[in-house]
C-alpha cells in the first residue's frame, strides 16, 4: 500500500472513530438530560441487533417500524438482513438524532416525532401492512396510562401483530396482564451492555404469527 493510500486509510479510520465517539457521547448526554427519551447510554450491540433481526416478521409486501432508533444500529442490521429501505420506517423523537439518521440511512423513511402519534406519522396506505414493530423506548419507566398510549398507537397501524420490545429488565418491562397482552421472552443476550432481552407482546387471545 502506498504512503498516500495508508494516510487516506488512517484518515478514514479516524473519521469513523470520531463519528462513533460522538454518537456514544451524544447518547450519554441525552440520557442524562432525559432518560425517558434514551433507552441506554451505549448503542445496541451486534449481538442484540442479530437477535432482533431473527425475531422480526415481515412478508415481502410489508414494512417494519422501529421506534426510538437512536444512532441506528438496529436499523442498519435490518437493512443488512434484507429489509428494503423504502419499507423501513424509523421514528425518532430527538431532532438531532433524526437528522443524523437521515444522513446515515439513505432511502429509509426517517420520521421525527412522538411514537404515541404513530397513526398520524405513518402514511395511511401502510396501516395494516406492517409486519413488525420494534420498540427500543424504555416503556418500563412510564406510567401505565402512557404505556397504554404506546400500545394503542402500535395496534392502530399494525392491528393484531403485536410488537417486539428490547429491554434491560430482568423481568417483563410491561405489566402484560394489565394491558391485556400475552408476553414471551424470545431472546436474551449477555453480550450487550447492559445485558438485554427481546420480548414479544401480542394482544391477548390472538394467534401466534409464524416467521415470514
Amino acid at each position: 500500500m502506498s504512503q498516500a493510500l495508508r494516510k487516506s486509510a488512517r484518515h478514514g479510520d479516524l473519521a469513523r472513530d470520531a463519528v462513533e465517539n460522538e454518537s456514544r457521547f451524544g447518547l450519554l448526554s441525552r440520557w442524562m438530560k432525559n432518560p425517558l427519551r434514551t433507552g441506554s447510554v451505549v448503542p445496541s450491540s451486534p449481538a442484540l441487533c442479530a437477535r432482533l433481526v431473527r425475531q422480526t416478521r415481515r412478508a415481502p409486501d410489508e414494512a417494519v417500524i422501529e421506534l426510538g432508533a437512536g444512532t441506528g444500529p438496529v436499523s442498519r442490521a435490518l437493512l443488512a438482513a434484507g429489509v428494503p429501505p423504502e419499507k423501513l420506517f424509523v421514528v425518532e423523537i430527538v431532532p438531532g438524532m433524526a437528522a443524523q439518521l437521515r444522513r446515515s440511512l439513505p432511502g429509509v423513511n426517517v420520521i421525527e416525532g412522538d411514537a404515541r402519534d404513530l397513526p398520524t406519522l405513518i402514511p395511511r396506505q401502510w396501516h395494516g401492512r406492517i409486519g413488525d414493530v420494534i420498540c427500543g423506548i424504555p416503556l418500563v419507566l412510564l406510567r401505565k396510562s402512557e404505556q397504554r398510549r404506546f400500545i394503542d398507537a402500535i395496534e392502530a397501524v399494525a392491528p393484531g401483530r403485536g410488537f417486539l420490545h428490547y429491554s434491560y429488565c430482568v423481568t417483563s418491562p410491561l405489566p402484560a396482564k394489565a394491558h391485556e397482552l400475552s408476553k414471551a421472552r424470545e431472546a436474551w443476550t449477555p453480550l450487550n451492555f447492559p445485558p438485554a432481552s427481546v420480548w414479544r407482546y401480542m394482544p391477548a387471545g390472538s394467534s401466534p404469527l409464524p416467521h415470514a
